[in-house]
C-alpha cells in the first residue's frame, strides 16, 4: 500500500489496514494515521483543555501512547472511537495534574505569606523592643540607615551633621543593639549570616 499520497476516502475505508500495518511496525503507516487524526485530535483536546498550548502537548503526548500501545487495539470498536477515548483520558489525567498543580501553588503561595506575615510582625515587635531603649537621635538615625536606607551622606543632610561623625554613631549604636539582643538571648544579624552561609 503506498503511504506517501493517502486519499481520504481511501483512508476512511482502508484505516484499518493501516492500522494493521502501523501494528506490524510500519512506520508510514502510523504517519498516514497521525495525518489523518492530529487535526480532529487536537480540536478535541483544545475543547477539554481550553490552552492552546497544553492541547499542542496533549495532541503529541496521546500520538505517542498510542504509537507505545497500538498494538493492544482491537477492532471490537472503530480505531477512531480508540484514538478518542486515548485522548480523553489523556487530557483528564492532564487536567487533574494542572488541578493538582494550582492547589499546591496556592497553598504554597498561602503558607509562604502567612510565614512572611508571622515574620514581619515578629521583627516589628523584635525592633520596637530594641528602639524602644534608643535615645530619639539614636533611633532617628537607626531608622533612617537600616529602614529607609539612606546613605550617611543623606542622613547628613537631615540630621544637619557631618557623615563621618554620623558614621561612628551608627556603628556605636549598632554595637549597643547587638549586646542588647545578645543579653536577651537572641540571635545576631552576624550570627545569623554565619548559619546561613
Amino acid at each position: 500500500m503506498d503511504y506517501l499520497v493517502p486519499k481520504t476516502e481511501e483512508l476512511i475505508q482502508n484505516i484499518e489496514a493501516i492500522v494493521e500495518d502501523a501494528k506490524k511496525g510500519n512506520k508510514d503507516a502510523f504517519v498516514v494515521i497521525i495525518r489523518e487524526f492530529e487535526r480532529q485530535i487536537y480540536t478535541y483536546c483544545y475543547y477539554i483543555l481550553k490552552n492552546r498550548e497544553e492541547a499542542e502537548d496533549a495532541l503529541q503526548e496521546v500520538f505517542i501512547k498510542v504509537y507505545r500501545s497500538i498494538h493492544k487495539y482491537e477492532q471490537q470498536v472503530s480505531f477512531k472511537s480508540w484514538l478518542y477515548k486515548v485522548a480523553y483520558y489523556h487530557c483528564l489525567d492532564m487536567s487533574r495534574k494542572t488541578i493538582r498543580l494550582k492547589r499546591k501553588t496556592l497553598s504554597l503561595q498561602n503558607e509562604l505569606q502567612l510565614m512572611e506575615e508571622h515574620r514581619q510582625s515578629a521583627n516589628v515587635a523584635e525592633v520596637e523592643e530594641l528602639l524602644m531603649n534608643l535615645k530619639r537621635e539614636e533611633k532617628n538615625l537607626v531608622l533612617l540607615r537600616a529602614v529607609e536606607q539612606y546613605s550617611f551622606e543623606e542622613i547628613g543632610q537631615i540630621m544637619d551633621c557631618k557623615p563621618a561623625t554620623l558614621r561612628k554613631k551608627y556603628e556605636r549604636v549598632r554595637r549597643k543593639l547587638i549586646q542588647q539582643k545578645k543579653i536577651k538571648g537572641g540571635v545576631t544579624h552576624e550570627q545569623q549570616m554565619l548559619r546561613t552561609q
